[in-house]
């Protein structure tokens, strides 16, 4: 079902200022908020949408993107979803992100108002739920922290600063926070209490969301490290010892004779611990024989003799025969 003009949400015209635009959604949000309107599905799937559409259009870079390509990029382009940023459902808590750094927020000049129409609890009581005010629980907050891998694999501290409200006005916060050994990608932690406070109930929670920075060697399955190593063509028909690098400092492993390219070697444990402390990942080791493109007149005489000696190979082995095979087929 195609989604419906933000601006026709909202009953403006798309040279709407931000103050009409803001002054639309307030009018809007009151009339369809789901305590004014219990049991009805109809105000609560309309609350979404206008909420979703002033999420749009009133934040400036999103509006432009919206007046560009409109609802080109797979429904909400800008993030908004069911319940926009009041979270999950309808009427719930009030979140912004952070990325390290504060961002913008459009709904906050307005949202103490909506909320006090809707409860009753401005202008001295006056409203439609005058002396059934309720305390209001403060908004969740979210904040990206970014770690490496090997942070992920040990755990580790890291002290945060961010911005919030603490009920009268904005300031600046700074918090411990402990991230568990073998955390995962987009996994959140939820400090309690540490969102924005509420001047008639408890504070919000905080949500930090995990980002684990890619590595330049290692490669993160699941539970498991893969590590690609190249050995040359000669160690990997001789066979060798390599000391390679893991997550807990260096391992001296056995390349055996005759390995060959996408072979995988495993080091039990030495991957990523598991959530709860129930063991450990792997760590496994493919191979990738590295073959010369230049070699010398004296390297080339010595591979033409041995060229002259060496055996057939297993795979080539192999692919000869699959191709008799199916040369006896193509017969007429």
């Amino acid at each position: 079902m195609a989604k419906q003009d933000y601006y026709a949400l909202l009953g403006v015209s798309r040279s709407a200022t931000d103050d009409e635009i803001k002054k639309a959604y307030r009018k809007l949000a009151i009339q369809y908020h789901p305590d004014r309107n219990p049991g009805d599905k109809k105000a609560e799937d309309k609350f979404k949408e206008i909420t979703e559409a002033y999420e749009t259009l009133g934040d400036a870079k999103k509006r432009d993107m919206y007046d560009k390509f409109g609802h080109t990029q797979g429904g909400n382009p800008f993030g908004g979803g069911a319940g926009g940023p009041f979270g999950a459902g309808a009427g719930g808590g009030f979140g912004r992100t952070y990325s390290g750094n504060a961002g913008g927020d459009p709904f906050q000049d307005i949202f103490g108002d909506v909320f006090s129409e809707v409860f009753g609890a401005s202008r001295g009581g006056a409203g439609p739920r005058a002396g059934r005010q309720r305390p209001q629980k403060g908004a969740d907050l979210r904040y990206t922290l970014s770690i490496s891998l090997e942070e992920a694999a040990a755990g580790c501290e890291k002290v945060i600063s961010f911005l919030r409200n603490n009920g009268t006005k904005e300031e600046n916060a700074k918090l411990a926070v402990t991230v568990p050994a073998g955390v995962k990608e987009n996994q959140k932690l939820k400090l309690t209490g540490e969102g924005d406070g509420s001047s008639s109930g408890q504070a919000g929670d905080l949500y930090v969301i995990i980002q684990i920075q890619e590595h330049s060697l290692f490669k993160r399955e699941e539970n498991d490290i893969v590590l690609e190593l190249p050995v040359s063509y000669i160690d990997a028909i001789l066979g060798t010892s390599i000391e390679v690098p893991t997550l807990t400092g260096r391992v001296l492993i056995k390349i055996p004779p005759g390995t060959h390219t996408g072979q995988a070697l495993r080091l039990k444990g030495k991957g990523l611990p598991k959530m709860g402390g129930f063991g450990s990942g792997d760590m496994l080791i493919k191979i990738l024989v590295d073959t010369p493109q230049d070699v010398s007149a004296a390297e080339k005489e010595l591979l033409n003799k041995l060229s002259q000696t060496a055996s057939e190979t297993p795979l080539i082995k192999e692919y000869k025969e699959k191709v008799q095979k199916l040369s006896k087929y193509s017969k007429s």
